[in-house]
Protein backbone atom coordinates (compact mmCIF):
# COMPACT_ATOMS: atom_id res chain seq x y z
CA UNK A 1 0.00 0.00 0.00
CA UNK A 2 2.65 2.45 1.12
CA UNK A 3 4.62 1.94 -2.61
CA UNK A 4 1.32 2.30 -4.71
CA UNK A 5 0.78 5.43 -2.75
CA UNK A 6 4.33 6.80 -3.65
CA UNK A 7 4.08 6.40 -7.07
CA UNK A 8 0.85 7.65 -7.46
CA UNK A 9 2.01 10.67 -5.99
CA UNK A 10 4.51 10.88 -7.92
CA UNK A 11 3.03 10.60 -11.16
CA UNK A 12 0.77 13.85 -9.94
CA UNK A 13 3.72 16.06 -9.47
CA UNK A 14 5.16 14.70 -12.38
CA UNK A 15 2.13 15.44 -14.59
CA UNK A 16 1.67 19.03 -13.11
CA UNK A 17 5.57 20.28 -13.43
CA UNK A 18 4.88 18.85 -17.17
CA UNK A 19 1.54 21.34 -17.82
CA UNK A 20 3.32 24.14 -15.99
CA UNK A 21 6.47 23.81 -18.30
CA UNK A 22 4.09 23.35 -21.58
CA UNK A 23 1.95 26.74 -20.48
CA UNK A 24 5.73 28.36 -19.53
CA UNK A 25 6.68 27.02 -23.33
CA UNK A 26 3.58 28.59 -24.99
CA UNK A 27 3.53 32.35 -23.16
CA UNK A 28 7.43 32.74 -24.62
CA UNK A 29 6.70 31.75 -27.97
CA UNK A 30 3.62 34.29 -28.32
CA UNK A 31 5.59 37.16 -26.34
CA UNK A 32 8.66 36.81 -28.91
CA UNK A 33 5.98 36.91 -31.97
CA UNK A 34 7.78 33.84 -33.49
CA UNK A 35 3.88 32.68 -33.73
CA UNK A 36 3.22 35.12 -36.56
CA UNK A 37 6.11 33.21 -38.84
CA UNK A 38 4.39 29.73 -38.16
CA UNK A 39 1.87 29.86 -41.29
CA UNK A 40 1.96 31.51 -44.71
CA UNK A 41 -0.66 33.35 -44.80
CA UNK A 42 -2.95 35.38 -42.44
CA UNK A 43 -6.15 35.65 -43.45
CA UNK A 44 -7.23 38.71 -41.91
CA UNK A 45 -10.96 38.35 -40.57
CA UNK A 46 -12.00 41.74 -41.05
CA UNK A 47 -15.86 41.58 -39.89
CA UNK A 48 -14.33 40.88 -36.11
CA UNK A 49 -11.81 44.06 -36.08
CA UNK A 50 -12.55 45.74 -33.01
CA UNK A 51 -11.85 49.24 -32.19
CA UNK A 52 -12.36 52.70 -34.52
CA UNK A 53 -8.94 54.23 -35.08
CA UNK A 54 -8.23 51.44 -37.57
CA UNK A 55 -4.72 51.40 -39.22
CA UNK A 56 -5.16 52.00 -43.28
CA UNK A 57 -2.87 48.89 -44.26
CA UNK A 58 -4.85 46.53 -42.11
CA UNK A 59 -7.89 47.78 -43.49
CA UNK A 60 -6.71 47.38 -47.62
CA UNK A 61 -5.42 43.49 -46.81
CA UNK A 62 -7.15 40.16 -47.43
CA UNK A 63 -4.26 38.22 -46.51
CA UNK A 64 -0.81 38.81 -44.64
CA UNK A 65 2.18 37.02 -44.55
CA UNK A 66 5.53 36.87 -42.60
CA UNK A 67 8.16 35.93 -44.23
CA UNK A 68 12.24 36.16 -43.30
CA UNK A 69 11.87 39.68 -42.19
CA UNK A 70 9.36 40.82 -45.27
CA UNK A 71 5.75 41.72 -44.86
CA UNK A 72 3.40 40.37 -47.69
CA UNK A 73 0.06 40.98 -48.24
CA UNK A 74 -2.64 40.02 -50.57
CA UNK A 75 -4.65 44.07 -51.61
CA UNK A 76 -6.33 42.87 -54.63
CA UNK A 77 -8.55 40.22 -55.41
CA UNK A 78 -7.49 40.01 -59.05
CA UNK A 79 -4.73 37.75 -59.14
CA UNK A 80 -4.88 36.41 -55.28
CA UNK A 81 -3.34 33.28 -55.10
CA UNK A 82 -0.70 33.58 -58.30
CA UNK A 83 0.69 36.93 -57.16
CA UNK A 84 3.86 36.35 -55.09
CA UNK A 85 3.26 32.53 -55.54
CA UNK A 86 0.04 33.37 -53.20
CA UNK A 87 1.68 35.66 -50.65
CA UNK A 88 0.34 38.57 -52.78
CA UNK A 89 2.93 41.76 -53.27
CA UNK A 90 5.99 43.23 -50.45
CA UNK A 91 4.60 45.94 -48.54
CA UNK A 92 6.79 46.56 -46.19
CA UNK A 93 9.31 45.23 -43.62
CA UNK A 94 9.16 43.50 -39.67
CA UNK A 95 10.60 42.44 -36.56
CA UNK A 96 9.86 40.25 -33.90
CA UNK A 97 9.62 41.98 -30.34
CA UNK A 98 9.04 40.50 -26.94
CA UNK A 99 5.46 41.53 -26.84
CA UNK A 100 5.04 40.51 -30.60
CA UNK A 101 5.76 42.10 -33.71
CA UNK A 102 7.04 45.86 -35.26
CA UNK A 103 5.43 46.05 -38.92
CA UNK A 104 7.22 48.95 -40.99
CA UNK A 105 4.52 49.78 -43.85
CA UNK A 106 6.02 51.36 -46.97
CA UNK A 107 2.91 54.00 -46.92
CA UNK A 108 1.74 53.71 -42.98
CA UNK A 109 4.79 53.74 -41.09
CA UNK A 110 5.99 51.75 -38.43
CA UNK A 111 3.13 50.21 -36.34
CA UNK A 112 3.76 47.53 -33.17
CA UNK A 113 1.49 44.88 -32.16
CA UNK A 114 1.07 42.76 -29.25
CA UNK A 115 0.26 39.01 -30.38
CA UNK A 116 -2.21 36.88 -28.13
CA UNK A 117 -2.81 33.15 -29.28
CA UNK A 118 -6.31 32.35 -29.38
CA UNK A 119 -6.79 29.09 -31.10
CA UNK A 120 -3.43 26.63 -33.19
CA UNK A 121 -4.40 29.23 -36.17
CA UNK A 122 -5.55 31.76 -34.81
CA UNK A 123 -4.26 34.65 -33.67
CA UNK A 124 -5.33 38.56 -32.25
CA UNK A 125 -2.76 41.28 -32.93
CA UNK A 126 -3.64 44.20 -30.82
CA UNK A 127 -2.09 48.12 -31.15
CA UNK A 128 -2.50 50.30 -28.37
CA UNK A 129 -1.58 53.18 -30.17
CA UNK A 130 -5.10 53.16 -31.99
CA UNK A 131 -6.87 50.61 -29.72
CA UNK A 132 -7.64 48.25 -32.62
CA UNK A 133 -7.84 44.28 -32.64
CA UNK A 134 -7.32 42.59 -35.78
CA UNK A 135 -7.91 39.20 -35.72
CA UNK A 136 -5.83 36.61 -38.27
CA UNK A 137 -6.62 32.83 -39.54
CA UNK A 138 -3.27 31.34 -40.24
CA UNK A 139 -2.59 28.76 -43.18
CA UNK A 140 -0.61 27.36 -45.58
CA UNK A 141 -0.30 28.02 -49.04
CA UNK A 142 -1.50 24.41 -50.46
CA UNK A 143 -4.59 24.44 -48.00
CA UNK A 144 -6.08 27.94 -48.41
CA UNK A 145 -9.51 28.29 -50.41
CA UNK A 146 -8.47 31.12 -52.46
CA UNK A 147 -11.84 30.44 -54.45
CA UNK A 148 -13.87 30.42 -51.44
CA UNK A 149 -12.12 34.21 -50.82
CA UNK A 150 -12.45 35.40 -54.02
CA UNK A 151 -16.23 34.82 -54.55
CA UNK A 152 -16.90 36.24 -50.52
CA UNK A 153 -14.99 39.40 -51.45
CA UNK A 154 -16.45 39.81 -55.22
CA UNK A 155 -17.17 43.41 -54.69
CA UNK A 156 -13.63 44.20 -54.32
CA UNK A 157 -12.57 42.13 -58.05
CA UNK A 158 -15.45 44.65 -59.55
CA UNK A 159 -13.80 47.59 -58.31
CA UNK A 160 -10.09 46.23 -58.86
CA UNK A 161 -10.69 47.60 -62.62
CA UNK A 162 -11.26 51.46 -63.64
CA UNK A 163 -13.16 50.01 -66.34
CA UNK A 164 -15.55 46.58 -67.42
CA UNK A 165 -15.80 46.48 -71.08
CA UNK A 166 -18.65 44.37 -72.56
CA UNK A 167 -16.85 41.11 -74.26
CA UNK A 168 -19.45 38.54 -75.38
CA UNK A 169 -23.42 38.89 -76.00
CA UNK A 170 -24.83 35.50 -76.23
CA UNK A 171 -26.66 34.74 -79.28
CA UNK A 172 -29.61 33.07 -76.95
CA UNK A 173 -31.99 35.75 -75.36
CA UNK A 174 -34.85 37.84 -76.13
CA UNK A 175 -33.68 41.68 -76.95
CA UNK A 176 -33.58 44.18 -73.85
CA UNK A 177 -32.07 47.84 -72.52
CA UNK A 178 -29.33 46.02 -71.49
CA UNK A 179 -28.25 45.13 -74.97
CA UNK A 180 -26.62 48.62 -75.81
CA UNK A 181 -24.64 48.40 -71.99
CA UNK A 182 -21.03 48.51 -73.23
CA UNK A 183 -18.88 49.46 -70.37
CA UNK A 184 -19.27 49.10 -66.72
CA UNK A 185 -17.63 50.60 -63.96
CA UNK A 186 -17.62 49.77 -59.70
CA UNK A 187 -16.75 52.37 -57.74
CA UNK A 188 -15.26 51.85 -53.95
CA UNK A 189 -17.82 54.09 -52.59
CA UNK A 190 -19.97 52.46 -50.03
CA UNK A 191 -19.76 49.21 -52.31
CA UNK A 192 -22.44 50.30 -53.81
CA UNK A 193 -21.84 52.87 -56.53
CA UNK A 194 -22.12 51.47 -60.67
CA UNK A 195 -21.84 53.88 -63.70
CA UNK A 196 -22.74 52.46 -67.08
CA UNK A 197 -21.91 53.45 -70.63
CA UNK A 198 -23.72 52.88 -74.12
CA UNK A 199 -20.40 54.22 -75.98
CA UNK A 200 -19.47 51.90 -78.81
CA UNK A 201 -16.92 49.18 -77.93
CA UNK A 202 -13.67 49.98 -78.53
CA UNK A 203 -13.99 53.17 -77.15
CA UNK A 204 -11.24 54.52 -75.44
CA UNK A 205 -11.55 55.02 -71.38
CA UNK A 206 -11.07 58.62 -71.55
CA UNK A 207 -13.80 58.86 -73.81
CA UNK A 208 -16.62 56.54 -72.30
CA UNK A 209 -19.27 59.46 -71.43
CA UNK A 210 -20.86 57.63 -68.42
CA UNK A 211 -24.78 57.48 -69.03
CA UNK A 212 -26.25 56.19 -65.90
CA UNK A 213 -25.09 56.27 -62.39
CA UNK A 214 -26.71 54.15 -59.47
CA UNK A 215 -26.63 51.57 -57.22
CA UNK A 216 -25.49 48.17 -57.14
CA UNK A 217 -26.14 44.93 -54.66
CA UNK A 218 -24.27 41.80 -54.52
CA UNK A 219 -26.48 39.10 -52.57
CA UNK A 220 -25.27 35.16 -51.74
CA UNK A 221 -27.30 32.05 -53.45
CA UNK A 222 -28.17 29.77 -51.05
CA UNK A 223 -26.63 26.38 -51.62
CA UNK A 224 -23.86 27.74 -54.04
CA UNK A 225 -20.35 29.31 -53.00
CA UNK A 226 -19.51 29.85 -56.41
CA UNK A 227 -22.38 31.71 -57.39
CA UNK A 228 -24.11 35.62 -56.61
CA UNK A 229 -26.80 37.35 -57.99
CA UNK A 230 -26.19 41.04 -59.23
CA UNK A 231 -28.35 44.17 -59.12
CA UNK A 232 -28.26 47.22 -60.98
CA UNK A 233 -30.48 49.61 -59.77
CA UNK A 234 -30.46 52.12 -62.51
CA UNK A 235 -33.49 54.44 -61.25
CA UNK A 236 -36.51 53.36 -58.40
CA UNK A 237 -38.69 51.36 -61.52
CA UNK A 238 -35.63 49.86 -63.47
CA UNK A 239 -33.51 47.12 -62.37
CA UNK A 240 -31.38 44.81 -64.15
CA UNK A 241 -30.97 41.57 -62.31
CA UNK A 242 -28.23 39.33 -63.08
CA UNK A 243 -26.69 35.91 -61.84
CA UNK A 244 -22.95 36.90 -61.47
CA UNK A 245 -20.09 33.78 -61.84
CA UNK A 246 -16.42 34.81 -62.69
CA UNK A 247 -14.54 32.93 -65.61
CA UNK A 248 -10.90 34.51 -64.40
CA UNK A 249 -9.20 37.06 -62.44
CA UNK A 250 -10.35 39.59 -64.85
CA UNK A 251 -13.29 38.35 -66.85
CA UNK A 252 -17.00 38.12 -65.25
CA UNK A 253 -20.38 36.36 -66.91
CA UNK A 254 -23.79 38.19 -66.23
CA UNK A 255 -26.17 36.23 -66.89
CA UNK A 256 -29.42 38.63 -67.21
CA UNK A 257 -32.86 36.89 -65.70
CA UNK A 258 -35.01 38.64 -67.13
CA UNK A 259 -33.81 38.15 -71.25
CA UNK A 260 -31.90 34.73 -70.83
CA UNK A 261 -29.00 36.67 -72.62
CA UNK A 262 -25.40 35.81 -71.39
CA UNK A 263 -22.51 39.04 -71.20
CA UNK A 264 -19.07 38.56 -70.21
CA UNK A 265 -17.40 41.59 -69.15
CA UNK A 266 -13.41 42.11 -69.17
CA UNK A 267 -12.17 44.22 -66.30
CA UNK A 268 -9.03 46.98 -68.23
CA UNK A 269 -6.94 49.20 -66.55
CA UNK A 270 -6.37 47.38 -63.48
CA UNK A 271 -5.65 49.56 -59.88
CA UNK A 272 -2.68 48.53 -57.75
CA UNK A 273 -3.57 48.89 -53.93
CA UNK A 274 -0.10 49.26 -53.47
CA UNK A 275 2.39 52.56 -52.96
CA UNK A 276 4.96 52.64 -56.48
CA UNK A 277 7.81 53.81 -55.96
CA UNK A 278 8.64 54.67 -59.12
CA UNK A 279 5.02 56.35 -59.86
CA UNK A 280 4.97 54.46 -63.03
CA UNK A 281 1.78 52.26 -62.19
CA UNK A 282 -1.73 52.78 -61.56
CA UNK A 283 -1.69 52.65 -57.94
CA UNK A 284 -4.49 53.94 -55.15
CA UNK A 285 -4.27 53.28 -51.45
CA UNK A 286 -6.91 54.73 -50.21
CA UNK A 287 -9.51 51.66 -50.48
CA UNK A 288 -10.79 50.12 -47.33
CA UNK A 289 -12.55 47.29 -46.90
CA UNK A 290 -15.69 47.38 -45.43
CA UNK A 291 -17.83 45.02 -43.21
CA UNK A 292 -20.34 43.77 -45.96
CA UNK A 293 -23.36 41.73 -45.00
CA UNK A 294 -24.64 40.48 -47.80
CA UNK A 295 -28.71 39.37 -48.29
CA UNK A 296 -29.43 35.64 -49.35
CA UNK A 297 -31.51 34.88 -52.30
CA UNK A 298 -32.61 31.73 -53.57
CA UNK A 299 -31.16 30.28 -57.00
CA UNK A 300 -33.70 31.99 -59.78
CA UNK A 301 -32.68 30.22 -62.58
CA UNK A 302 -32.63 26.76 -63.51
Amino acid sequence: MKTFKYIKITIVIFAFIFVSCEQVYIEEEINSGEIVEGFDLWYVDYHRTQGNDQIPFLSRAFTLSFVGGALYANNNISGIGSAGNGYGIQVGSYSLTHEGVRAKHDIDGIHNFEVFQISQNEIKIYSSYTKTSYFLIGYNTDEFDYDKLFYENIEYLLQDFEIWNKVFTSTTGTVNEFDNENFLKFTSENNRTFYSSNNISGTDIVNVLWNYEGRYEVFDVDGFDDLKVLTLDYDSVNTETFELSDISDSIVELFHIASGTIYKFEGDYFIQYLKDKNQKKKIRSNRKRTMIKRKKVSKISY
